[in-house]
């Protein structure tokens, strides 16, 4: 007995080892049976990592794998993922994998697919993704020779994969997701039975209309199978779309030119919960609890080919009668549902299925919803045609219906219209084919969002349905302190709604406050661990990109950051994410404003384009409240009177709307009329004063003053401008920053009558009228900040100055008069001063004589290398005047 034992079990040891080692001497030529396969049959990219090969698995039958298998698509859909899945597995018979090279193809029993995902597309050219079988070369369709597999299934599963199909065509796209799928019977025979579980979500989407989304389905079906006429008979079948359940019994048949449908549905329940079950549960919450009443049928005839022309014809039927329907947790109740809705096509065509909505009505409390539509031509040029008449207050909505909303919503709503329309005429803006005509009214509309920094409460809207166009007739509303009154009339409201097209009208819109900051949206985040709020950002206005209308604005007040402007008028044209101002006015610092330009928010950074004029502008008032001017002409703050100026600007806006001043460039043209210095108000006219004391800057005749200013990179360039102290003219040009920084220069003109007595005796000594009017240049060169400034002031040009023209004049003289009389001239000037005392006029007045002489051709011999020459003395005794009087604290000469 022992010998026995021992010799069982050494054999079942000896069976164990080879089942585990076998496979792999054949797993070789599995793989080999597989490339050569998919060589023979596929045309496309096939890839996978390994095939793996089990005696054990699935024993007494073999057990091949192979993993993650991938098949990309050729042109023309080159790079495209047509199936891709972690696993297919399939089993044989282990006889069959000792067949040699050349014998009949191996018989497969089943097939098992795991994580499979197949995406299968249409362009819109026709052509498709999986068509990718290779052509036989003979048309003999029961040789099998040169396949290395034929199939005889009795069983099959796939799990947890999923389908997409695409058509570009007809905009038309499926998703299944979540497929489980299983199957098994006897398929060896010429009839069959086959019986399937299936579960998965559906989603279907026809021209941009979701009518399934993630819908779940479920199917148990016992299919006949009649393999020689290739016709499948559906018998005991029950599925469920969503939790609605669905009967039905038909077949399939399959055709050279497509597939013979005839199917009847309907489902074999009553109850109006079961219309519910078809919304997703995503959008109907649980029906656990929820009371109805009424009932709800569902039935239907699909039944003729479905082929590339034609489809099976229908007749689908969708009806309930004095339905109701409450959900535990919510206080109001829906009443009074009535739905008789049709689905049919009796041609084939696909062109010619319509959907005709007879009733679709509800109760909400006392509002009474009635609504009927026609949908023909669905897949080309839709037609529809729809009637309303009803009231519905909007806030009953989530107290009857569990949807979630981003924002609750409060109002009535009120409708009774009519409309007929093509799509093609919606989305073409071809309005002579849009037929409406009734009314709708809003009232007491409160909307709330995180993108608005105030509720938006519209007291009254109504609007008035023409042929052609929509009549906007009242349209008042209120967010934060701003009110909105406005008529107008609306070209394309339905295509708005429908089609995503712009909405385009005409408006006047007249507002008693429009505060900027009330349109502002702001968004607020809190640390969820600490709970603390950060600061508030605010992001900038965008302009909307369907907006396309224009607005003829009258507001009263207008408040904008710190700025109030006063009966504002114009046109405001908004379009392609852009707001262009025309014949815009307004009042403010005293003045008149006037604007035309354009601001954009097309790109992530919005920029604008303005042109501003503004007419006697208190200067004090609109420099202290524009940051704009402060940084054009900062030295304005200290002016106080009236200004008139055109600015012609552009840059970029930040997230207030504030012009970027880095990014700001354009000119400017300034007129001051009637304008004092304000002296307490700079540093700056101190430092001047200090440098230049024959000048009382509070004195300064600014009227009448005009000046160009260029500006760009934070820079402005003041062109050169003349200003008027008594008989001083004085000529001011240079440059500043956007940060204050100065670059100025200032030549002062000043007569030599204020020079003091000694250049005024030397002058009238030469007795000539032009030496009376000789005027010397003084330059104060402004630099530093204009919170902190430096005055230079340059005496060299001024002393050479002075220095020429005496010597100019004098010899001018001379030389009408004659050599001789040089002489006795020179002498009778000394002679003249020898009264003086002081050495240094003395000094002066040699030096004058010297170089007088020098230049009528005398000759001065310089005896000492040390000695000073006369040309000198004269300009350092001039100089010493000059500075001397530069330095003067005391405003005597001038007073």
């Amino acid at each position: 007995m022992k010998k026995v034992l021992k010799i069982t079990g050494f054999t079942i040891l000896t069976v164990l080892i080879l089942l585990i080692t076998i496979p792999f001497v054949f797993q070789g030529k599995i793989q080999g049976i597989v490339k050569q396969f998919i060589n023979d049959n596929v045309n496309a990219q096939v890839e996978f990592s390994d095939v793996s090969l089990s005696f054990i698995r699935n024993f007494p039958e073999a057990h091949v794998g192979i993993n993650d298998f991938v098949i990309t698509n050729f042109e023309p859909f080159k790079g495209d993922t047509l199936v891709a899945a972690k696993s297919i597995a399939f089993t044989v018979s282990i006889p069959e994998l000792f067949k040699t090279a050349g014998e009949e193809p191996i018989v497969v029993n089943s097939i098992f697919v795991d994580e499979a995902m197949i995406t299968l597309k249409t362009n819109a050219e026709g052509q498709t993704n999986y068509d990718i079988a290779k052509a036989s070369e003979t048309e003999t369709t029961t040789d099998t020779t040169g396949s290395s597999f034929t199939f005889s299934i009795d069983e099959y599963s796939i799990k947890n994969s999923g389908f997409d199909y695409i058509d570009e065509s007809s905009k038309m796209m499926m998703q299944i997701s979540e497929l489980n799928h299983t199957g098994s019977g006897t398929f060896s025979g010429e009839t069959s039975e086959l019986d399937t579980e299936t579960e998965a979500n559906v989603s279907f989407t026809m021209d941009g209309t979701n009518y399934l989304n993630h819908n779940a389905i479920k199917l148990d079906a016992l299919i006949d199978l009649d393999l020689t006429n290739s016709k499948y008979t559906f018998k005991e079948n029950k599925g469920y779309i969503n939790k609605l359940p669905i009967e039905f019994d038909g077949f399939v048949q399959l055709l050279d030119e497509g597939q013979n449908i005839d199917l009847t549905f309907k489902n074999p329940e009553s109850d109006f919960k079961n219309f519910l079950a078809l919304i997703p549960e995503t959008y109907s919450g649980s029906l656990d609890g929820v009371q109805t009443s009424g009932d709800f049928t569902i039935n239907g005839i699909v039944k003729g080919i479905n082929s590339d022309k034609t489809i099976p014809k229908l007749d689908i039927n969708i009806a309930s009668n004095n339905a109701s329907f409450k959900y535990p947790d919510l206080p109001k109740s829906v009443t009074n549902i009535v739905i008789n809705t049709s689905i049919k096509n009796t041609t084939g065509f696909l062109d010619d299925t319509f959907v005709d909505i007879k009733t679709l009505n509800f109760k909400i409390d006392d509002d009474v919803f009635k609504s009927s539509a026609s949908i023909k031509n669905i897949t080309k040029n839709m037609l529809v045609s729809a009637n309303l008449d009803g009231v519905l207050n909007l806030a009953n909505i989530t107290k009857a219906y569990p949807v979630e909303l981003a924002s609750p919503l409060t109002g009535i709503l009120k409708a009774k219209l009519s409309t007929a329309f093509d799509m093609n005429a919606i989305e073409t803006n071809a309005f002579e084919r849009i037929k409406s005509s009734g009314t709708a009214s809003l009232s007491n509309f409160v909307y709330t969002s995180e993108d608005m920094a105030n509720p938006l409460e519209i007291s009254e809207a109504d609007l008035t349905f023409n042929p052609q166009t929509v009549s906007l007739n009242h349209f008042k509303a209120k967010t934060g302190e701003s009110d909105l009154n406005a008529s107008g009339t609306i070209n394309n409201l339905l295509g708005f709604v429908l089609s995503d097209t712009t909405l385009k009208g005409n408006f006047d819109l007249n507002s008693n406050l429009f505060k900027m900051s009330d349109f502002m949206s702001e968004s607020e985040t809190a640390s969820t661990e600490t709970k603390t709020q950060t600061p508030t950002e605010t992001e900038a206005l965008k302009i909307p990109a369907f907006l396309d209308c224009t607005i003829n604005a009258n507001a009263k007040t207008v408040i904008y950051d710190n700025l109030t402007l006063t009966d504002v008028k114009g046109k405001l044209l908004i379009k392609d994410e852009a707001a262009t101002l025309s014949n815009v006015s307004s009042s403010i610092f005293d003045g008149a404003l006037s604007i035309s330009g354009d601001v954009s928010t097309k790109t992530e950074t919005p920029t604008f384009n303005f042109n501003l004029g503004a007419n006697d502008f208190d200067i004090s008032k609109s420099f202290k409240g524009l940051e704009l001017l402060q940084n054009l002409a900062p030295i304005a703050k200290i002016l106080q009177g009236k200004l008139n100026t055109t600015i012609n600007l552009s840059g970029s806006l930040d997230k207030d709307f504030a012009p970027n001043l880095s990014t700001v460039s354009g000119n400017a043209l300034a007129e001051l009329l009637t304008t004092n210095l304000s002296e307490n108000e700079s540093g700056l006219l101190s430092k001047l004063e200090n440098s230049l004391s024959f000048i009382d800057f509070t004195k300064l005749d600014l009227k009448d003053l005009k000046t160009k200013l260029e500006f760009a990179n934070g820079q402005v360039s003041v062109k050169p401008f003349d200003l008027k102290y008594k008989d001083i003219a004085i000529t001011v040009s240079g440059a500043h920053g956007f940060d204050q920084t100065l670059n100025y220069n200032a030549i002062f003109n000043v007569p030599a009558k204020y020079l003091g007595s000694d250049i005024t005796s030397l002058i009238s000594k030469i007795d000539s009228e032009e030496a009376n009017n000789i005027t010397i240049p003084v330059t104060a060169n402004i630099g530093g900040s204009y919170t902190s400034p430096t005055v230079k002031t340059d005496l060299t040009s001024g002393v050479t100055n002075l220095t020429k023209q005496l010597v100019e004049i004098e010899k001018q003289k001379l030389l009408n008069k004659g050599k001789d009389k040089v002489t006795d001239l020179i002498g009778g000037i000394i002679n003249g001063n020898k009264t003086k005392t002081d050495s240094t006029k003395t000094e002066q007045t040699n030096a004058v004589k010297d170089v007088l002489g020098g230049i009528i051709g005398n000759k001065t011999t310089k005896t000492d290398s040390t000695q000073t020459t006369p040309s000198n003395n004269t300009t350092n005794a001039v100089k010493n005047v000059l500075g001397g009087f530069l330095k003067k604290k005391t405003k005597d000469t001038v007073k």
